[in-house]
């Protein structure tokens, strides 16, 4: 039962996350970009903190831990490039008409 409830926050935060993004004007993405960088961060604390609260030395806590923060990382700086490059056309540029 426990499982069937966590399927179905996951498949209803899919649809929302969806429905809610794609009526997003392109105006706020870069806006939002930024606030989605916030949150990846927030995953990494929580990354580093579960794998260290397991059993000393469990690998599959370690394991699982490395692989939380990677992926969390990936996603922090991935947005923080895109980010940058969304900003940057936005920049007038010098000596141009």
């Amino acid at each position: 039962m426990e499982m069937l409830l966590l399927l179905f926050t996951f498949v209803l935060s899919i649809f929302l996350g969806f429905e809610l993004i794609s009526k997003v004007p392109s105006q706020l993405h870069t806006p939002l970009m930024s606030g989605s960088n916030a949150i990846s961060g927030i995953s990494i604390v929580g990354a580093l903190l579960a794998s260290g609260l397991g059993e000393p030395k469990d690998p599959i806590a370690i394991t699982l831990g490395v692989i939380a923060v990677a992926c969390a990382s990936i996603n922090v700086f991935g947005g923080y490039l895109v980010t940058h490059r969304m900003l940057e056309m936005f920049r007038h540029k010098e000596g141009g008409k």
